[in-house]
């Protein structure tokens, strides 16, 4: 076995995630449901969404900025839309509720759509968006994060990396599934390069000086990420509109915090002050593909879709064209089969974590 890293087995890793959870008071459907979501993006190759959170739930509820029994109830609604206050809960609860909610509207009027404020950080959106395509729905899911990236033209830190996913239903394919920051790179792969303690490409932090870095921890010494495009030239204000279209979803309508006021899923920062919402925010829809076109169709022509893409001219002989999700899903196959790799500094994370609650840790293999 790698001294670099641990491999864990789904099952025992998700058993050691869900006793966590209920270490913190949450209800034994709402663990089970939030290590749900962590092991999703683990298998799914997102580590940095992952198991490796966990400690940084943990604190927050440490600080009672997360509430382990929340609450969550709609303040406003329409046939079609919502608004749903999460009392503060784990994002990985409150959004597929809201998701849940949504799902249901839109099987009696073909479409629903569900603004969430007053919540915490929610995983990977994919996991959200991918709930609908199980109903021949088109999923859509995104969030507004931790203020770390500068708009175009500024050198202040004013948005999150505000991921967009939409997920469509497939027939003899898997899901097609968009799931991407807005940003130039997740602060997610600056954590992985860190651990590993390599440097990361030019175009996706500025250091505190806004000179270009590439050295993971500049974030942290406080420099700023990019958006989508890294500059102006390379199409920047495409990916500053994006994130602002995510933070005006997620936090403008909702009632929860935009820009600047959004919480930082550290638990070592303090909110900023007066913040004119509440908690963190979310926005998902779900779309059934009958209202458009029946299902049998759609999945038809998507399949046509995937397979033309599939089999575009190679611009290198050994690299075939990607469809979006594809890696994801090739990855959840095979750790599902292999395990889970952990690196070393989220196995001593854990290892801390479990002595502390006093969770025994799942068993490794090589």
């Amino acid at each position: 076995m790698s001294s670099n890293y641990r491999v864990v087995a789904e099952e025992p890793l998700r058993a050691f995630t869900e006793q966590v959870f209920r270490s913190m008071g949450c209800p034994d459907d709402d663990a089970t449901l939030a290590a749900d979501v962590l092991l999703a993006a683990d298998l799914r190759g997102i580590d940095s969404h992952g198991v490796a959170r966990l400690p940084g739930y943990v604190r927050l509820w440490q600080r009672q900025r997360i509430n382990a029994i929340p609450n969550i109830k709609t303040v406003w609604e329409t046939p079609t839309t919502a608004t749903i206050d999460g009392d503060a809960g784990l994002g990985l609860v409150v959004a597929p509720r809201a998701m849940d909610l949504a799902m249901a509207k839109a099987r009696e009027y073909g479409s629903g759509w569900v603004a969430i404020r007053n919540s915490n950080h929610f995983g990977i959106a994919a996991y959200h968006a991918l709930k609908a395509v199980g109903e021949d729905m088109i999923g859509f899911a995104v969030t507004n994060a931790s203020p770390l990236v500068a708009p175009t033209f500024s050198r202040e830190r004013l948005l999150g990396t505000n991921p967009i996913c939409y997920a469509f239903p497939a027939g003899d394919y898997p899901p097609l599934v968009v799931d991407m920051a807005t940003s130039a790179a997740a602060n997610g792969k600056l954590e992985i390069a860190e651990r590993a303690s390599q440097s990361i490409p030019e175009g996706w932090v500025l250091d505190p000086q806004g000179a270009s870095a590439t050295d993971p921890s500049a974030l942290k010494a406080g420099g700023m990420l990019l958006p989508l495009g890294s500059d102006y030239t390379h199409g920047s204000h495409k990916g500053y509109g994006l994130s602002s279209v995510v933070d005006i979803l997620s936090g403008v309508l909702s009632g929860a915090n935009y820009g600047p006021w959004v919480p930082p899923f550290v638990a070592f920062l303090d909110p900023a002050p007066n913040p004119p919402g509440e908690g963190l925010g979310h926005f998902v829809g779900a779309m059934r593909v009958d209202g458009f076109r029946t299902a049998e169709t759609f999945k038809t022509h998507i399949d046509n879709w995937i397979t033309r893409f599939k089999n575009a001219e190679r611009l290198h002989e050994n690299q075939p064209v990607i469809i979006p999700g594809e890696p994801e899903h090739q990855m959840t196959l095979k750790r599902k089969r292999e395990g889970i790799p952990l690196v070393a500094p989220v196995w001593s994370a854990l290892e801390t974590l479990g002595a502390e609650l006093t969770v025994p840790l799942p068993p490794t293999a090589g």
